[in-house]
């Protein structure tokens, strides 16, 4: 899965490790925070210029992916 997920990366130099959008500083937590506070994509392209749909969709990918992992140690 995280093959597919290109536009994710993980750095411990930035955001000390969290999942970012690769070239930003934009960390996944705050894409999927928008999206749970009724934002729209149109809203997080209109206000981070630096974001793309591709950016935001992986970011749910991956939110959505490592749910399922930590739902496997339960």
């Amino acid at each position: 899965m995280t093959a597919r997920l290109n536009r994710i990366e993980t750095n411990p130099k930035i955001l000390l490790g969290k999942p970012v959008i690769r070239g930003t500083r934009i960390p996944v937590y705050m894409v999927v925070n928008l999206i749970a506070k009724g934002k729209t994509v149109d809203y997080m392209l209109n206000h981070y210029p630096d974001l793309t749909r591709e950016d935001i969709t992986q970011a749910l990918q991956y939110a959505a992916w490592t749910t399922t992992l930590a739902e496997s140690y339960v």
